[in-house]
């Protein structure tokens, strides 16, 4: 698993991009060690998601971004285009799981709507049914109808308002780390890379 002293951001100086730097022991680190899926379709370790992603949101939304994996153990010739593909693979299927939410929430929100109206519209309808000058328990059942009418309503109103915004943000930021150059190099090498191409 990814350790947080082992991560660290840099500032891209050449063309106002950003690149994240994770430097780990070896290649296992950056990958959930508990998925059996083949290596090129690997989910990436929780916390190197995290932090990947926590940079991402505080960098410009515009920004173009890339990420650098810095090892001490280098596996094998093919780890650059291995490593690579297989990152922007896990953040493919991360946009499109988000993108699957979302048209849950936004289906979830259409029978939550229609549920509400629905409900809402009897309360009404027996309120005006019931006796304007009635008794006291006319009175509190016209006015619990009326509450729970509009209660009702609470759900439809949460979907639309409030949760759909987050998911096609998380879709978006998703979306553009799928498609984020990734390099992968040797510790070594990387120190020597670094110090002439960030700041």
């Amino acid at each position: 698993m990814a350790e947080k002293s082992s991560l660290k951001v840099a500032q891209l100086s050449g063309n106002g991009g950003q690149t994240i730097q994770l430097k780990l022991r070896d290649i296992d680190q950056l990958f959930n060690s508990m998925d059996p899926s083949p290596f090129i379709e690997k989910d990436l370790d929780e916390k190197a998601e995290e932090f990947i992603v926590g940079w991402a949101l505080e960098f410009p939304r515009g920004a173009p971004l890339k990420l650098c994996v810095q090892l001490e153990k280098w596996p094998g010739d093919n780890a650059r285009e291995i490593v690579g593909e297989a990152v922007r693979n896990h953040f493919t299927h991360r946009a499109e799981l988000t993108e699957l939410e979302f048209r849950n929430l936004m289906r979830q929100g259409r029978t939550s709507l229609l549920i509400g109206l629905s409900c809402l519209a009897t309360c009404l309808i027996v309120t005006h049914i019931l006796p304007s000058q009635g008794s006291t328990w006319a009175n509190v059942l016209r006015e619990s109808l009326t509450i729970a009418g509009w209660v009702a309503m609470w759900r439809p109103m949460q979907i639309y308002l409030y949760d759909w915004w987050p998911l096609r943000g998380r879709e978006r930021i998703f979306a553009k780390l799928s498609d984020m150059p990734v390099e992968v190099v040797c510790r070594e090498k990387s120190d020597v890379r670094t110090s002439g191409n960030f700041r």
